[in-house]
C-alpha cells in the first residue's frame, strides 16, 4: 500500500507541475499546434487521433485552471457575445434533424472555445503572439519541405494531404493545410504574427528577418487570390492603425469616425466594381463558383429562416440538406462564406449573435490597437480583420484554428474594454502595464 506520506507527496508534484508556467508554455504551444494542424492530424491518423488530442488537451487545460483558478482574472472576460452564440449554438439541437450530428459538432466548437479561453487565460498577450509565432515557424518550414518532396525530388502528389506538387511552376501549394486558400491564410496570420514579433524585437532581428520572408513566400506560392485581397486590406488596416496612433486622443476620436466613413465609401465602390477587382486578383473563375454554391444555399434558407437547421461545423455530405446542396456534385465541407454558411445553420438569430460577436471582438481590438502604447496590441486587430475579411470567402472562422483565433483575440479585447470590468472584482486582477 501506497504511504500517506508518499500519497501527499505525489499530489504536491502533481499540483505544482499543472500550477507552473512551463507546464503553461507547453500545454499552450501543444494546443496552438493543435487547433492549426487539426487538417494534417485529421489526414495522417484520424478523426479519432484529432478528438483524443483535443479531449486530453480540454483535461489538462482544465486541470491547469483549477490549480491556478486563484491566481487567474476571470472577471468580465467572457464576452456575452460568445456566450450567446455559443449558446444558440447548442439550443438549436432541439430543432435540429440530425441531433447527435449536431451535440458532436458543439462539443468540438466548445472545446476549441474552451481551449483558447485556457490561452487567453493563462498567458499574457505577447505570450500569445510568440506561442503563435513558434507554432507558425514549424507549420510553414515543414510545409515547404513537403511541397519540395512532393513537387521537386519525388515529382509525385502527396494525395492524402491534398498536396498537388506544383512548387517547381510556383504554385499554388497546399503544405499542411489541405489547400491553397487555407495555406494562404494561415501564411497571412503568420505574417501578421511575425511583423508584430519583429516590431516588439521579441525573438532575434535575424530569426524574424527569417521568419517573414518566408510567410511572404507562402502567401505568394499560395496563389490564392482570397488571400491577396485580404493581405491588400490588412495592409491598409495596419497603415490605418500606425496613423490613428500617432495622434492626440482627441484628434484620434475624429481620425476613427473618418476612418469609418472611408471604410463604407470603400467598399461601396468595391461592390459596384466587383467585377474588376476580380479580374484584378484573376479570381474570376473562384468567385463564379463560389456564388453558384450560395445561390443554392439562399434558395434553401427561406425554410428555415428564423433558426436555421442547426449546428453542424463541418458539413456532412450524408445529412440533409448538405447532400443536395452542392450544383457541382462535388463534396464540401462548408459554404465558403462564415456568414452564410452561420445562417444556414443557425438561421438570423445565429447570424446577428456571430456578427456581433465578431464585430465587438473587432471594435475592442481596433480601440486597444489605436490607444495602447505597447505595439502587441495591434495583433489581434490585425488578425481579427484578417478573419473576418477571409469569412467572406472561406468558412474558417467557424471551426478549428479560425475560430480558436477568434476567441482568443475576443477575450483579449474584452479583458481591457469590456463593460464588466468596471464592476467590482477580485484582489487577484494583475495590472496591465499600458494602464
Amino acid at each position: 500500500m501506497t504511504s500517506p506520506n508518499l500519497a501527499h507527496e505525489i499530489r504536491d508534484a502533481v499540483i505544482a507541475l499543472l500550477g507552473s508556467a512551463r507546464f503553461e508554455r507547453a500545454v499552450s504551444l501543444t494546443i496552438v499546434a493543435t487547433a492549426y494542424l487539426a487538417f494534417t492530424v485529421k489526414a495522417t491518423m484520424g478523426w479519432p487521433a484529432l478528438i483524443a488530442v483535443v479531449s486530453s488537451l480540454v483535461v489538462l487545460a482544465a486541470a491547469s485552471l483549477i490549480i491556478r483558478g486563484r491566481d487567474l482574472e476571470w472577471h468580465g472576460i467572457l464576452p456575452i457575445s460568445l456566450l450567446i452564440f455559443v449558446g444558440w449554438s447548442a439550443l438549436s439541437i432541439f430543432w435540429s434533424d440530425y441531433q447527435w450530428a449536431s451535440l458532436g459538432s458543439i462539443l468540438y466548437q466548445v472545446a476549441f472555445a474552451f481551449l483558447g479561453i485556457y490561452v487567453a487565460l493563462t498567458r499574457d498577450l505577447i505570450q500569445v503572439v510568440r506561442a503563435f509565432g513558434d507554432v507558425f515557424r514549424v507549420i510553414l518550414l515543414v510545409s515547404i519541405v513537403v511541397e519540395v518532396l512532393s513537387g521537386l525530388l519525388l515529382d509525385v502528389p502527396f494525395k492524402f494531404l491534398n498536396v498537388v506538387g506544383n512548387l517547381a511552376y510556383a504554385g499554388p501549394i497546399q503544405g499542411l493545410a489541405g489547400s491553397r486558400n487555407q495555406l494562404g491564410l494561415i501564411a497571412l496570420l503568420a505574417l501578421v504574427t511575425f511583423f508584430i514579433e519583429w516590431r516588439t524585437r521579441s525573438v532575434p532581428r535575424p530569426l524574424a528577418n527569417a521568419s517573414l520572408v518566408l510567410a511572404g513566400l507562402m502567401v505568394i506560392f499560395s496563389r490564392s487570390p482570397i488571400t491577396f485581397g485580404v493581405l491588400g486590406v490588412a495592409v491598409v488596416a495596419a497603415l490605418a492603425l500606425f496613423g490613428l496612433r500617432r495622434l492626440t486622443p482627441a484628434s484620434r476620436r475624429v481620425g476613427q469616425f473618418v476612418l469609418l466613413g472611408a471604410v463604407v465609401l470603400f467598399s461601396t465602390i468595391g461592390f459596384f466594381m466587383r467585377g474588376r477587382l476580380l479580374d484584378m486578383f484573376n479570381a474570376g473563375n473562384e468567385f463564379e463558383f463560389r456564388l453558384s454554391l450560395w445561390r443554392a444555399i439562399s434558395a434553401i434558407t427561406p425554410t428555415n429562416s428564423l433558426e436555421g437547421f442547426g449546428w453542424i461545423g463541418y458539413w456532412r455530405s450524408t445529412l440533409p440538406p448538405y447532400f443536395g446542396i452542392d450544383p457541382f456534385r462535388a463534396p464540401h465541407a462548408s459554404a465558403l462564406n462564415a456568414y452564410l454558411d452561420v445562417w444556414l445553420q443557425l438561421g438570423l438569430v445565429g447570424l446577428v449573435a456571430f456578427v456581433a460577436f465578431v464585430a465587438l471582438a473587432l471594435g475592442r481590438s481596433w480601440v486597444l490597437a489605436s490607444n495602447k502604447r505597447s505595439v502587441v496590441y495591434l495583433w489581434p486587430a490585425l488578425v481579427v480583420v484578417v478573419l473576418a475579411v477571409t469569412s467572406f470567402a472561406e468558412s474558417s472562422v467557424l471551426v478549428e484554428f479560425g475560430w480558436f483565433t477568434l476567441v482568443i483575440c475576443a477575450l483579449k479585447a474584452s479583458q481591457n474594454l469590456s463593460w464588466r470590468a468596471r464592476l467590482p472584482a477580485s484582489e487577484n486582477r494583475r495590472p496591465d502595464p499600458d494602464e
